[in-house]
């Protein structure tokens, strides 16, 4: 897998770090055998004088391994920065991978998937808030050739001085520890992924104490205390298993592994001295025996550019794997259909739901079964019932983030999947309860409700004032291009019914761009009455001409509305005006009348 992934920070850079890491390889040979011709010419240069050919041979040799010491000197960082350029590149590219996938899905159903949502914040997390990320990885794996290429050479020059069976043990030798090694290390990542739900605990408990959201209630309720031995509690049970796998994985092996090397080392050692002893070495070859065979010895260690990253380093790209297999199993790409229909080309015309059944992936309950419903032309029809009767979910049906199991959604005579995607959202816009909060400028987060057409400073403003946002923007420091965010130099937070004001005018701003279906899924969840009712005043007059949709569970608030749909159980149980579902007696007429007595109970207890 890096080996594949290694090509994304371009063929020049991995052929020239490919080869800077060959020489670093060889270089080190190079010194050893250099080294040994210094320490075998000093004997005869001492004998002969300073104008002794062999004194000529000393110096030569000894300027030769100085120069290689300098060569090493200097390739050493040129690796490390042909290596940090490389995990930029590759980091950067699995990033823009992570995004694209994530993005891809033209569906929300892998975002709602929480095993799906689970590896892709894995996946973030691997880049972001890693010590071994992919591009370390490759970078890693390059390095290995410098590691290998300096054994292959040490075990080269045992072989030539000593026997090749030294040269053979010793590098068996070698090979033995780093396959216990590595095996162990994939032991440990094995164990370390099996920690990750625990681990998830203890990233929220440490976040938790550091939000400042959540600053005030810790203090008032007087839970520092708790979270402190809650946090130290899960970072135990998050690490004691680690720590346990830890001794089982390595003390054990670890004692096998030394006993075959000192064995190993012995040996070698001792065939050495037996030729040295014997007269068969040179003083020139028995130096370079020895140091090959140390140095040999000592590629058997970790290594600390190379083995941690190769083998955690991927995680985030394996993560990334998961959530892209998770996201196929949905039917993203038959959603993106290729029909010709042109929604911006239909007649003003309403939206029909006709026998709709949908359930969630994963889940066996339906969340419609049968559904009829009806939004007229024009007009606004407003969606009631309880929690969990599935009033979002429609929101969700229209906007195509999900389709139904069965049935259909007309606009006009076409089904909205004869539709283009991207067309057929063009002609929707909504506000949901959880809007998103950019942390963009005032214009920027408005404009964004049309983001298909260039942003219009007029029409901005328009939907704005109509949302009932104008006077408090103009207040701010930079008016609409105000950050709305602290973390910028002139930002500022705004507060909750602000924050909603804005996300209507971004919707407004979406109808008087052209968008033809509205809808408003709790969209006054965050005022006060006051402006809660003030709004619904006006509701009719801002989508006068549009169809829209209107969810809400307080049955105060969609009075005012064309058509008023009572949903239980994902079906439509009543239909009419505010006036109409009242003289019927019905469900509509109770809840109605309970939430009217609760609300005058709070005015009258004020």
């Amino acid at each position: 897998m890096i080996a594949r992934l290694t090509p994304q920070a371009g063929w020049p850079l991995v052929v020239g770090l490919l080869l800077v890491n060959l020489v670093l390889g060889l270089v080190p040979v190079a010194f050893v055998i250099a080294t040994s011709l210094v320490i075998g010419a000093v004997p005869d240069a001492v004998t002969g004088g300073r104008n002794s050919p062999a004194w000529d041979r000393l110096v030569v040799s000894f300027l030769v391994a100085s120069s290689i010491f300098v060569l090493q000197q200097v390739l050493a960082p040129v690796q490390v920065a042909l290596g940090e350029l490389m995990r930029r590149r590759v980091d950067g590219n699995v990033h823009e991978r992570i995004m694209t996938t994530a993005l891809a899905a033209v569906s929300i159903a892998p975002m709602e998937d929480q095993d799906a949502l689970d590896a892709l914040k894995e996946a973030s997390r691997g880049i972001d808030g890693s010590m071994e990320t992919p591009g370390m990885a490759c970078a890693g794996l390059l390095a290995l050739v410098a590691r290998y290429t300096r054994l292959a050479g040490f075990a080269a020059l045992v072989g030539v001085s000593v026997s090749w069976l030294a040269a053979s043990a010793l590098t068996g030798s070698v090979m033995v520890f780093r396959y216990g090694n590595r095996g162990g290390l994939r032991k440990y990542s094995a164990e370390w992924g099996k920690s990750l739900p625990n681990f998830r605990h203890y990233l929220y408990l440490r976040d938790l104490g550091l939000r400042p959201e959540a600053g005030k209630e810790l203090r008032i309720f007087g839970l520092v205390g708790w979270l402190v031995d809650r946090y130290e509690g899960v970072y135990r049970t998050w690490l004691a298993p680690v720590w346990r796998a830890r001794r089982r994985i390595y003390l054990v092996p670890y004692l096998g592994y030394t006993a075959l090397g000192l064995a190993v080392a012995v040996l070698v050692f001792v065939l050495v001295a037996r030729a040295g002893a014997s007269g068969a070495l040179s003083l020139t070859e028995l130096a370079l025996a020895l140091q090959a065979i140390v140095a040999a010895l000592l590629l058997a260690e970790y290594y600390p550019e190379s083995d941690d990253v190769t083998q955690l380093g991927m995680l985030s790209v394996s993560a990334l794997h998961r959530f892209a297999r998770a996201a196929a199993a949905y039917p993203s790409a038959e959603m993106a259909a290729t029909g010709a229909a042109d929604p911006a080309v239909e007649d003003q015309t309403g939206v029909r739901l006709e026998a709709v059944a949908f359930s969630y992936p994963g889940s066996h309950r339906p969340v419609f079964e049968h559904l009829d419903l009806e939004l007229e032309a024009g007009k606004c029809t407003a969606v009631v019932g309880v929690n969990g009767a599935g009033k979002t979910t429609i929101a969700k049906l229209l906007t195509r983030l999900y389709d139904p199991v069965e049935g259909r959604i007309l606009f006009g005579d076409h089904d909205i999947r004869d539709f283009p995607l991207d067309r057929w959202r063009r002609q929707v816009s909504v506000i949901f309860q959880d809007f998103v909060k950019f942390e963009l400028t005032v214009a920027e987060n408005i404009a964004l409700g049309a983001a298909h057409v260039p942003p219009d400073p007029e029409r901005i403003r328009r939907a704005a004032a109509r949302a009932g946002a104008l006077e408090f923007i103009e207040r701010l420091p930079g008016g609409f291009e105000t950050p709305l965010s602290r973390a910028y130099v002139g930002g500022r937070d705004l507060s909750g019914g602000q924050w909603q004001r804005i996300a209507i005018a971004r919707i407004l701003y979406a109808a008087d761009a052209g968008s033809r279906l509205l809808i408003f899924d709790e969209p006054t969840s965050a005022l006060d009455v006051r402006a809660e009712a003030a709004f619904f005043d006006s509701f009719l007059d801002l989508t006068k001409g549009v169809t829209s949709l209107l969810i809400s569970h307080r049955f105060s608030s969609v009075r005012r509305a064309d058509t008023i749909v009572v949903i239980e159980a994902g079906q439509v149980v009543e239909r009419g005006t505010h006036d109409e579902l009242l003289a019927e007696g019905g469900r509509y007429e109770r809840l109605f009348k309970l939430q009217a007595e609760r609300f005058t109970e709070r005015t009258e207890s004020w």
